[in-house]
Order: structure tokens, then C-alpha cells, then sequence
């Protein structure tokens, strides 16, 4: 039902969503006293505006970031695969893709929460060889979840729900050479996880990335899509891993997390900065430093 309501708007053009999401985000900080909270906290602790005028800067175009990412989920959910991957009109840093598909080994995407998942998924299953396998969370509005399960098995793609039957999931397309996309900075669980800093606080990180990578030799390439500007599409970034993953959890922690924030710098206003990063789920210690 949802996919038929929302399906014709899908087709109205990338412009008016990032209008109307550049509204939507700022509706959402006029009336959400916690977000507004959140948003301006996490924004400001990154230290990635040392001057005031700096800070403002970058917060306005972070609620405007915010809403558009919203919107931008309808084309990106219900337009057909190829559509979608015709958003992203410029690319960087694509021969690491090229390299790790010539390597023969899986690959692993790592996109956090940084520009348009949805677009960088949607791109990464229509442009490189591999059968990708996305990880995925419900979302918290029920209702959603059969459009985000549509937009994510296009193409002959997988979706994998974040639980044990998911983790087998992703060993078994990992183990066949295939590829896994996931989002590295979502707080796991209780037990899944060590404490890392990220931008200079304690984050609740997963261990589970670096386990796969390690165990199934796999190639780590993070990504994201940058939102260009007025409505002209978006620029695909692949940066492989810097450093390797060691096997130690808190080390291998602290590194997926430092890669994560290189990604950021490129276009910080784009990041999630409403997410709560810095939560301590259920089950989790107490942070051991910062």
C-alpha cells in the first residue's frame, strides 16, 4: 500500500526533495526540543569548527542536510535500481573498487551515516560485479520496513536483518566472494561491542566488521555519497581501509572509528550528527575512558 502511494512521487525531480527536505529539516528543529539538543551537541564536541561563525555555518547546513536525506529516501527506495544509480554523476576513488574486484577476495563497503546510504547502497549493487548483501536495522517506524526491504533486494541484492541469523547471512556471501555493505556506526548491542573514541568522546563500536574482514581475508573500502548541491545529484567516495585490522577489538575499534571520521571531514555537515553515537545500549559497561 505505502509503495503505492509513494511510488509517482518518486518521479518528481531531485531538486524539489532537497527543497522541501531543506524545510522538513528545519521544521524538525523548530519543534523537536531533544534533536535540536542532540544535533547541536554532538555537532559541536566533534571540534570540527574551531571558531563560532565556523559552528553556525556548519549547523544550518546540517539541518538542512538532515531533512533532505529524509525526503531523498523516496526516490531512492522506490525508483528502479538502474534510476537510481544514474543519481551519482561523479565518482572518487573508484579504481579501489576495481583493485579489490580484480583481487578476487569479498569485499566489504563500509558506509556510515554519511550522505545518502541509500543512494551509495543502491550505486554499489548496480556498479561493481558482486552480488551485494546489505546489513540492515528495522527502522523504528514499522510501516517502513517493506519499502526498505523492496529498495534493498533490487537487482537480484540481499537485505540481512542485524542479528545472528544475519551475521550467517553475511559469512555465507562473504565465504562465496561476494560483497557485504554495512554501516560501521550504528551502537551495537550489549556484548557486541568495546568502547572507542570517536571525535573525541566514547563511542559504543562493533566488533563485527573487523571479525568478518579478518576472517574472510576480505578487501574494506569505506563509502559514501556526497550530496551535490542544487538538486544535481551526488558524488560516490571510495577510500580503502587505512591501517589493518589486528585482531585486538579495542585497537581494531579505534581504527574502523578513525577511518569513519576521515570520511567525515569530507562533508561534515552531511553526517547524522542527530544520532545518539554516545548512547551506552542495554547490557553495554560503563565507558572506560574519555
Amino acid at each position: 500500500m505505502l509503495v503505492a502511494l509513494f511510488k509517482p512521487l518518486a518521479w518528481l525531480p531531485l531538486p524539489l526533495f532537497h527543497l522541501l527536505g531543506c524545510l522538513l529539516g528545519w521544521l524538525t528543529w523548530l519543534c523537536s526540543p531533544t534533536y535540536r539538543r542532540r544535533m547541536a551537541d554532538n555537532l559541536r564536541r566533534s571540534g570540527l569548527a574551531e571558531r563560532e561563525a565556523d559552528y553556525s555555518r556548519l549547523i544550518r547546513s546540517s539541518i538542512a542536510a538532515h531533512g533532505m536525506g529524509a525526503l531523498e529516501l523516496i526516490p531512492a527506495w522506490l525508483r528502479p535500481l538502474p534510476r537510481v544509480a544514474a543519481l551519482v554523476v561523479e565518482r572518487e576513488g573508484w579504481q579501489a573498487v576495481d583493485d579489490a574486484v580484480a583481487r578476487a577476495a569479498p569485499i566489504i563497503f563500509v558506509s556510515p551515516h554519511l550522505g545518502s546510504i541509500e543512494v551509495c547502497g543502491a550505486y554499489m549493487a548496480a556498479s561493481q560485479p558482486r552480488q551485494l548483501t546489505a546489513l540492515y536495522r528495522p527502522p523504528r517506524i514499522a510501516l517502513l520496513e517493506p519499502l526498505m526491504l523492496a529498495s534493498r533486494t533490487r537487482g537480484g541484492a540481499q537485505a540481512a536483518p542485524a542479528n545472528a541469523q544475519g551475521v550467517r547471512q553475511l559469512l555465507r556471501t562473504l565465504k562465496h566472494g561476494q560483497s557485504v555493505y554495512m554501516l560501521p556506526d550504528q551502537a551495537p548491542g550489549g556484548g557486541d561491542g568495546v568502547w572507542a573514541p570517536f571525535f573525541g568522546r566514547p563511542a559504543y563500536t562493533m566488533t563485527l566488521l573487523a571479525r568478518l574482514a579478518r576472517a574472510n581475508d576480505a578487501s574494506v573500502l569505506f563509502c559514501f555519497a556526497e550530496r551535490l548541491s542544487w538538486g544535481r545529484g551526488f558524488r560516490v567516495h571510495v577510500r580503502p581501509l587505512q591501517g589493518a585490522f589486528s585482531g585486538d577489538a579495542q585497537a581494531d575499534a579505534a581504527l574502523l572509528n578513525a577511518n569513519i571520521e576521515a570520511l567525515v571531514r569530507i562533508a561534515p555537515a552531511q553526517y547524522l550528527w542527530s544520532y545518539n553515537r554516545y548512547k551506552r545500549p542495554s547490557g553495554a559497561p560503563e565507558p572506560t575512558h574519555g
